[in-house]
């Protein structure tokens, strides 16, 4: 039996190291690309690691883009938008989770539904109140229809409904009004989901390609990925800076991981309540 045991672990590791290859290898093979020269690129056959090692490819990126101001602009829009729907998704999962009023579930239920909608049939609606809001051509244009995400409601919700309703009973007997009770007992306690949340918002925005496509006209207030599809021209496309500018947009996004690292992992998560 232990022997069964032990084989099984072994598959099983087997198994995950594979998985995990097979994931990171088009990752690793991107980074060492951007290190080749643009004749070395499409060779025959083809090779992993860079022949000539050649920074020439970053150093065209930073001289003929300007990678600083697309990369202000990203993080502007990932900053704000990540902070609001954090704020926004915990006061409505609170609400949807500890107010127990018919009409929420009801309300629940139609914010469910919308889910199932394509992102395509809400851009028109979304467009035309950002235009009547004066915010097209703006980096505000481009944050505000992607706060509301059900996603982050919804797991903020389902968190809080995992909350026994005394500590909130507890509180208001004590003469903490809701405002504080939300402040200061539940928003400590999810602070696990706060951060998966905000990583998963933190990725969305600084990928998010579609609505400042809509929303930006303006060269100076390109995103890094609007940014990036101009490398890619009609008749040509500078591969060199092509891959190297893809490098650099992806090292952010691995620093915030590194960062919360240790709270995504994390399962434990104390309900303040003793058993």
């Amino acid at each position: 039996m232990m022997q069964v045991s032990k084989t099984s672990v072994v598959v099983k590791t087997i198994l995950s190291l594979l998985f995990a290859l097979i994931w990171v290898f088009p990752v690793v093979w991107l980074v060492l690309s951007s290190f080749k020269p643009g004749s070395e690129l499409f060779t025959f056959p083809l090779t992993l690691f860079p022949k000539d090692f050649s920074w020439d490819g970053y150093v065209s990126t930073f001289e003929r883009y300007n990678v600083f101001r697309a990369t202000y602009n990203t993080a502007f829009i990932t900053f704000f938008a990540t902070v609001i729907t954090l704020i926004m998704s915990c006061m409505c999962g609170f609400a949807l989770a500890k107010y127990h009023y018919k009409w929420l579930s009801v309300f629940f239920m139609c914010m469910l539904a919308t889910t199932m909608l394509p992102t395509e049939v809400i851009m028109s609606p979304s467009f035309t109140v950002i235009l009547n809001l004066g915010l097209y051509n703006s980096l505000w244009g481009a944050i505000i229809p992607t706060v509301g995400t059900m996603t982050g409601v919804f797991l903020m919700r389902q968190f809080f409904i995992s909350i026994p309703d005394e500590l909130l009973e507890a509180a208001r007997i004590d003469g903490a009004n809701e405002g504080r009770s939300f402040v200061q007992i539940m928003v400590p306690l999810c602070r696990s989901q706060i951060a998966i949340l905000a990583i998963f918002s933190f990725r969305w925005r600084w990928n998010d390609y579609v609505w400042p496509l809509l929303a930006l006209t303006n060269p100076d207030k390109y995103t890094l990925q609007l940014q990036l599809r101009t490398l890619s021209g009609a008749e040509a496309v500078d591969w060199s800076a092509l891959l190297s500018f893809s490098v650099l947009t992806m090292i952010p996004v691995l620093i915030i991981f590194i960062i919360f690292n240790r709270q995504i992992m994390s399962s434990e998560v104390s309900s303040g309540v003793k058993g």
